[in-house]
Parts: structure tokens; C-alpha cells; sequence
């Protein structure tokens, strides 16, 4: 048994559960209230309970399989939840469509934060504005699948 066969919690801010049903019963194909048309859902797992977490993100990607997320939660003080799962377990699973596929992850810094935040600026343009309305570094973690 893998690390996302652990039982599934559903987010307590009612619009991210929601919204992760909205995903999962129309595979991606309606867009979300909150990201807009380009999202996908983030599983992790709790760093502390174990348990299965989702979280509806802006799809970040290259193309080629890789993905990256950015902890913006909208230029808040604090870092979303998921963010301590990532850092604590390296690992994520990405459903982007129908399929959901197990990724590594990696905190990303440098000329690489840079390149995949100018590819999410593409996307979503306000991350620029997340960042300017917060003292907090947001962290942008790049996921790769497992081999």
C-alpha cells in the first residue's frame, strides 16, 4: 500500500472541497471557481496526520511531464498547508485530467524558481502580485515523476 492509498480528508474551507469534486466528477473539463480553466488537483500527504490532502492548483507544466506549484495562497502571510507536506515527505501525486500520476519533489531557487515563475506568470498573472503583497518568499516546488 502506497502513500496515497491512505484515506482521503476533504479540505474544512468548504469552496476547495468543492472544488476538488468539481474535478474529479467532470475530470478537469469544467473550470474552477477559483484557478480558472487551467488547473489540476494536488495530492500530498498530511506531514503530520498521514492522511491524503487535495488542493486545486494553477496548471504549471512543461510540456514534457514536468510541474511545478507555487505556495502563493494569494499573497498571505503564512504558507498553505501543503507547502509543510511537500517539504516534509519530497512527494505528490498530480491528476491532471483523468490521469494522476506520482512526481518527486524538489523545492526549487535560482535561475530555475525564475524560469518556471515567468511559465506560471504565463498562466496566472497575478503571482507577481502574491509576491509583492507579502514580507514571505513564496516557494515554487517543481514535481517530476517517479521512475
Amino acid at each position: 500500500m502506497g502513500p496515497f492509498d491512505a484515506e482521503y480528508v476533504p479540505s474544512a474551507w468548504e469552496p476547495i472541497a468543492a472544488e476538488v469534486e468539481r474535478y474529479e466528477r467532470s475530470g478537469g473539463t469544467e473550470p474552477s471557481e477559483l484557478v480558472g480553466s487551467e488547473w489540476m488537483i494536488l495530492w500530498t500527504v498530511g506531514a503530520s496526520s498521514g492522511k491524503v490532502r487535495k488542493t486545486p492548483l494553477v496548471r504549471v507544466t512543461d510540456g514534457e511531464g514536468n510541474y511545478c506549484v507555487i505556495g502563493s495562497a494569494g499573497g498571505s502571510p503564512t504558507d498553505p498547508a501543503w507547502v509543510v507536506n511537500l517539504r516534509a515527505h519530497g512527494i505528490a501525486r498530480i491528476q491532471d485530467g483523468p490521469a494522476a500520476v506520482d512526481m518527486s519533489v524538489r523545492e526549487a531557487d535560482g535561475d530555475e524558481k525564475a524560469s518556471w515563475w515567468a511559465r506560471a506568470m504565463n498562466v496566472w498573472p497575478d503571482y507577481d502580485n502574491y509576491q509583492s503583497s507579502t514580507e514571505r518568499v513564496i516557494p515554487l516546488f517543481v514535481l517530476e515523476p517517479q521512475v
